[in-house]
């Protein structure tokens, strides 16, 4: 199975925050869930290897480094960001328009039915939207020039459970329909990945810290919720993190 994504030795320093010597590959036919709590380093490791901002280390789409062929990579690649980068005075149907300037390859019908499946009024600017309906938008718009790769940070935020499934099936369908695509997906709602995800990978404080396949993860990791008198009488050994909430303990065991 071929990496599509391969990330090695990653350092940056953006922003107050620092990356630290981030490895890993998203191999073919997978999806790949990037955690960590706010301020982890999610964003900034996602918009390193974008190279939209200038990170030291090695970048590797389909075999080919992103600084060297940027262009050719980024028409292979759907992105969700918090930006959507689309003019708020836009409406769905002018972007349809738009976009196939930008894409040799973008499905204008496929648009359209994703449209009609979100329910977004395509005649309405995206200034009117709600956050989630922008989400949607931005979803939609990611995945209609068929790319090879979606890069996706927090693309569930903001939608009721039901939708957040919808996304989740269209993006199991994604690489159903092409096992040589693949999806890294950043996320704070763990229970989204579960479901869909092959790999999970954890990053705190700039490292990734843990980097394992989702089965093994369910089957041997658990949280245990302690007082902080049960809690002191757990080895170390035996815990990987653990969060001290008002009341309790929350441990990765």
């Amino acid at each position: 199975m071929q990496a599509n994504i391969k990330v090695k030795n990653l350092n940056k320093k953006y922003d107050g925050f620092e990356l630290k010597n981030i490895s890993f590959e998203i191999p073919e036919g997978c999806i790949v869930g990037l955690i960590g709590e706010n301020g982890a380093g999610k964003t900034t490791t996602i918009k390193s290897i974008l190279n939209i901002i200038n990170s030291e280390g090695e970048i590797q789409f389909f075999g080919k480094d992103i600084k060297q062929s940027e262009k050719e990579i980024k028409s292979k690649l759907g992105v969700v960001l918090d930006d959507s980068f689309l003019s708020e005075y836009l409406t769905p149907k002018k972007i349809n328009s738009i976009m196939k300037n930008f894409y040799n390859t973008w499905n204008k019908k496929l648009f359209e039915n994703y449209i009609k499946k979100f329910k977004l009024p395509e005649n309405k600017m995206v200034k009117d939207f709600s956050s989630g309906m922008k989400m949607k938008l931005k979803i939609a718009t990611a995945i209609s020039h068929n790319p090879q790769i979606l890069i996706l940070d927090e693309p569930t935020s903001g939608l009721d459970p039901i939708v957040r499934n919808e996304i989740l099936d269209i993006f199991r369908n994604f690489i159903a329909e092409d096992e040589t695509r693949s999806i890294l997906i950043s996320t704070h709602i763990t229970t989204d990945l579960e479901h869909i995800s092959d790999y999970i990978m954890f990053i705190k404080n700039g490292k990734i810290t843990l980097n394992l396949p989702t089965s093994e993860i369910l089957e041997n990791y658990g949280i245990v919720k302690c007082s902080e008198n049960d809690f002191k009488n757990i080895s170390k050994e035996d815990y990987e993190y653990y969060r001290k909430e008002k009341y309790q303990y929350e441990v990765l065991v």
